[in-house]
């Protein structure tokens, strides 16, 4: 799977370890987050992880920030029964998580349930067809 990253100054340990764990996994990761520590704005990563899944450059995305794009349906996860959740019923294609809220071996968690999970479809589908349609 091509998965985008990104994240802001407070995150770039915990991104580089996500980084280095989903390629070990075999996934190719693109990295757009800062890697420095100097005070950014986080909301320009956000946007740039959402417009590459939207335009189908990436088939999903690892942010540790959040904006909404169009196209984009992201959810922010603390622990992977959310993260395994989005994705059945919200076909969620980026998630998120605060490098101050989980640890990187939970972090890691979160990202195998949600790479793991399969969209279920069905009733859901339909709600994801409203938001599309709410969307225009």
């Amino acid at each position: 799977m091509k998965l985008v990253i990104g994240n802001d100054h407070a995150a770039v340990e915990l991104k580089n370890e996500i980084k280095a764990y989903l390629e070990e996994k075999g996934h190719e990761v693109i990295n757009i987050g800062t890697d420095t520590h100097d005070s950014c704005n986080y909301p320009e990563y956000g946007e740039k992880a959402g417009r590459m899944v939207a335009a189908g450059e990436a088939d999903g995305g690892v942010l540790i920030c959040g904006t909404k794009v169009k196209g984009v349906r992201a959810a922010v996860c603390s622990e992977p029964v959310t993260a395994r959740l989005v994705k059945e019923h919200n076909n969620a294609n980026i998630i998120a998580f605060g490098a101050r809220i989980v640890g990187s071996e939970t972090a890691k968690a979160i990202v195998d349930a949600w790479l793991d999970a399969k969209f279920q479809g069905g009733r859901h589908q339909t709600r994801i067809d409203m938001i599309h349609k709410i969307e225009e």
